[in-house]
This record gives structure tokens, sequence and C-alpha cells, in this order.
């Protein structure tokens, strides 16, 4: 049975279902450039999936590519073969999904002309209002497999080597690490600052994720965040659902001689994270907003990952000061000026010509920003904001000529910065004002 689909997507921790398919292959060269854009510490590239260009982010912590929120294109043919539950991070239920065997899949110059996808057609699991920009899906270890990946978070691009042809150089400032796979996934070993003490800890390398490091607590490796100096957060959306824990800072966080201070680190709340739990060795993750300090070199066939400090590596660990997370969620319709027209005439009397300007305008349909949690005790909600409020103006910018991208980037300011926002809620207009507050101003890091 074929099914016309629309390709949107999400971001997730997925599952470890494993089938016999074909591989990705570059025919005429060694190796094959792609540039990516990097939205939210995300890695998004094109690909084409059966005939259609869409829009994918680079995910180690997927085995399987999985296609979300299917509907408006009808040029994209799937052939549903059966139907699989799938159960990944969040502390809902499993979700339906199908899968389809022989897609055509084209990255770059990598062809794979015998593609295992995943559909999945719940309409709620979409991560595109979060992003800003158009994602229609996720792929990950079928990719990694079959090249040596070379990743540049500095210059934005991805080189895929074909491991037999791909010789490893003597690179001054370059550290190798052993990576291990799990279910399809790779983890390597690092250490976390408590305190005095250095913790060794085995972490996923996820760069679907937007974070920069997650910790799982563990009381008996002394893995807890310091007594209030911490608050419970959003930290995101997984296929099962939302995900909460709390956000702190670590004192300093090591992959042999790279070190980085006072990392941004959260700690996921037991039930949204069951399913990353089976794998009793695993301690967290490290992800894009820490990964992107590095270029790196992904090689899953000899399992080690080569690391090089870029550009973004001394940069601080920012967040979201605010306590309000916000989508881009439906539309608006705003009176946009399109230019000015000269009309003369002449005064007989006078012999003087009169010219009039005329300035016209239209009316343009915009994406609106609305806000969909609200931390609690934090500076929004102290300011009165509620879920549901759509954003219309931020600090004498209108919100409609902003990326998504940029929004958030104001609540991720110095704390003391002021925050004014013109916002609609349900059809009437308001100004709330606040300060961006540091939640840890009064809880001295350990």
């Amino acid at each position: 049975m074929l099914k016309k689909v629309t390709l949107l997507i999400v971001l997730m921790a997925c599952f470890a279902n494993s089938f016999s398919q074909g591989d990705f292959n570059i025919s005429s060269k060694s190796s094959d450039k792609i540039r990516f854009k990097l939205v939210g510490n995300l890695i998004i590239i094109p690909v084409q999936l059966n005939g259609v260009d869409l829009s994918f982010v680079l995910d180690t912590g997927v085995s399987k590519p999985i296609l979300f929120n299917l509907a408006n294109i009808d040029s994209l043919q799937i052939n549903k073969v059966e139907t699989k539950f799938l159960r990944g991070l969040g502390g809902g239920a499993p979700v339906e999904a199908i899968r389809s065997k022989h897609n055509y899949l084209r990255i770059g110059d990598a062809i794979n002309i015998n593609q295992d996808i995943y559909v999945v057609f719940d309409s709620s699991i979409n991560f595109t209002p979060r992003l800003g920009t158009p994602v229609h899906g996720i792929v990950g270890y079928d990719l990694f497999k079959n090249f040596v990946v070379e990743i540049n978070y500095a210059s934005k691009y991805i080189i895929l080597h074909k491991p037999e042809q791909y010789v490893y150089k003597n690179r001054k400032k370059h550290q190798t690490f052993d990576l291990t796979l799990y279910q399809k996934k790779p983890f390597l070993t690092g250490e976390v600052k408590v305190g005095s003490e250095y913790i060794p800890v085995k972490l996923l390398m996820d760069t679907g994720s937007s974070d920069a490091l997650w910790i799982f607590e563990n009381e008996t490796k002394g893995l807890l965040p310091s007594e209030n100096r911490y608050f419970d957060d959003f930290l995101g959306k997984g296929l099962s659902g939302n995900i909460y824990g709390k956000r702190t800072k670590i004192g300093s966080f090591r992959l042999k001689d790279f070190e980085l201070n006072h990392v941004n680190t959260a700690f996921p709340d037991s039930t949204s994270i069951s399913i990353a739990r089976k794998n009793t060795e695993r301690n967290g993750s490290i992800s894009g907003e820490l990964l992107k300090r590095f270029n790196m070199i992904v090689d899953y066939k000899n399992q080690k990952l080569t690391l090089k400090k870029n550009r973004h590596f001394g940069a601080a660990f920012s967040y979201n000061k605010s306590g309000i997370i916000i989508e881009q969620n439906g539309v608006i319709l705003v009176k946009e000026r399109k230019g000015r027209s000269g009309l003369g005439y002449n005064d007989n009397d006078n012999f003087n010509v009169h010219v009039e300007t005329v300035t016209h305008y239209q009316l343009a349909v915009k994406p609106a920003y609305t806000i969909v949690e609200i931390r609690k005790d934090s500076p929004a909600e102290k300011a009165g904001l509620l879920k549901g409020d759509i954003i219309l103006r931020i600090n004498n910018k209108e919100s409609h000529t902003l990326e998504l991208q940029h929004v958030i980037s104001y609540f991720k300011a110095k704390a003391g910065k002021m925050i004014n926002l013109t916002i609609d809620r349900g059809g009437k207009i308001m100004q709330v004002d606040f300060r961006l507050e540091d939640v840890f101003k009064q809880k001295e890091l350990p």
C-alpha cells in the first residue's frame, strides 16, 4: 500500500531495532564534502528521499532514519511494510510507526538504494517549531557506519571519506579517543569534576541533542547536582514526550587534555530516561553545545574519535535566563510597507510643481512565536507571562523580522539585561518588562 506523505521533523533519542539492508556508497571519488546549517547546536544536512529534497538532522544518537509529522507534500511515496511501536526519551507511551523498505536515500554524492526508514504519523511529534527552520527527519548510524565522517563545526561542513582510502595524518593539537558502539550508538569516556574530585563517566556522543552535557543521577558514583545549586527546568522533547530535569553547572568537564569549565549540565528525571538507563554502564550524554567546540573525525569502523579545538572552544556556556520556551507556532497577519511612489502636478497660477509621496502597504503572513513553557519562579512568570502568549515585539524589534534562534538569543544575554516584550494574549495587546536573572548568582559553583 502506497501512502503519499509530507515530511517535517523531530529530534529524539531512538531505538535499536536491527534489519539487514543496503549500504551508502560514493561511486566515483574517495570523499564528498557537504555543507550544513547549524541551528540550535544541531547539524542540518540536505538529503534526497525517493527523489524529494528534504532536510535531516545528523544524529549519532539514532540507529535508523525516521520521518515525522506527515502532511502537505504529495510528491513523496512511502511503501508501508509493517507497523512498529517505537519508544524513546520522555515519559509518555510508545508511538506507532511504519517500517518501510527499499527506499532511495541520497546525501551529497552518497547513495543508498535499499534504505529502511521509519515513518511516524502522529502530528504532535514535530520539532520544526522549536528550531524555526524546516527539518524533515533524522539520520545517524546508517551513514556513519559506511564512512569516516569529518565534521567541521567551525566552517559548517562534513566530509564523507571512504574508509578504505582514508589515511590518518599526524596532526598537532589533535587527540584521539576510543569509541564504543552499543546498539549502534557511539560512547566515549570523559571526566566530570564534582567538588574537588574527577569522576569518570561513560557518555553517549549525541549530535542530535542541543544541550551541552546530560548526567544521570547516581548516588553511588557521586553524580548528583549540588544541593541548592540547580533549578527545575524543561529539557526538551523526545519521541515519547517532554523531558524535564534539573539544570546546573559543573566545575569542569575533561576529555584527556581538553578541559572546559563551568559547563551547562542537566540531570534528567528518571521517568524521562527510563529507556536510556537500560544501558547500565551509561552515565549520560555529551551533546551539541559542547561538541560544537571541536572539529572531529568520527570513525565507526575503527571505533575511534579524533578531536581538535576550534574557535568556539573558549566561548562561555550560556543558558535561557528568562524562564520561557517559545515555538514558531502558527502565523500572524502583519502590515508591511512596500515603498513609496511620487505624484506630481502643476500649480498653473504660480508655475510651481508639487510632488506628494504615497506609502504603499500590504498584508503579509508571518510566523508567530508562541510561549509554550514557563519555568516556575522565573523572571517571565513573575512578570505575568502565560503559556499561549504570542510575542509581537522584543526590545523594539518586530519579532516576525527575526529568526527563532535570534529571538531565543535575547533570553541568553547577560544577567540584568532588560527584556521588553509586546505580546498578544487572545487578541489583547500587552506590554511586559522583566530583567534576566542569573539563577546561580547566589549559588556558588562547586
